[in-house]
C-alpha cells in the first residue's frame, strides 16, 4: 500500500468504512476516559488526591494510578469512586468507542 493509500482509522470510520480495533488500544483508551473523568470530578468537588483516598477507602498511590490511566479497578472500587466523588459513574463498553461519564448527584 503507497502512503497515500493509507489513512488513519479516524478517517475510514467518517466515510463509512469497516474499521477493525485492538483490543489493548480499546482498553487503554477506556482505562484513560476514566482517570481523565474521576480527576475532572475530583477538581470540580475541590479535593486532593489524598482527601478523595480518604473518601473512597482507598490509598493516594491507588488515586493517582487510576487517574493516570495505570490501572483497571474492579467493580467495588468503581463503586466507591463514584460515592466518594458524590455522582453516578457510566462506562458504555461498545465496540471501538467506550465512553466514560461522570454524572453528580443532584443538591
Amino acid at each position: 500500500m503507497s502512503h497515500s493509500a493509507w489513512r488513519t482509522r479516524r478517517a475510514r470510520q467518517v466515510v463509512g468504512e469497516a474499521v477493525e480495533y485492538d483490543q489493548g488500544y480499546v482498553d487503554a483508551r477506556l482505562a484513560g476516559d476514566l482517570g481523565q473523568a474521576v480527576y475532572d470530578r475530583r477538581i470540580e468537588l475541590g479535593l486532593s488526591q489524598a482527601e478523595l483516598a480518604e473518601r473512597a477507602g482507598m490509598t493516594q498511590p491507588q488515586v493517582s494510578r487510576v487517574e493516570g490511566g495505570d490501572t483497571v479497578p474492579t467493580l467495588p472500587l468503581l463503586r466507591r469512586l463514584a460515592r466518594a466523588l458524590d455522582g453516578t459513574l457510566s462506562l458504555a463498553i461498545d465496540e471501538g468507542d467506550p465512553r466514560v461519564t461522570f454524572t453528580p448527584h443532584a443538591a
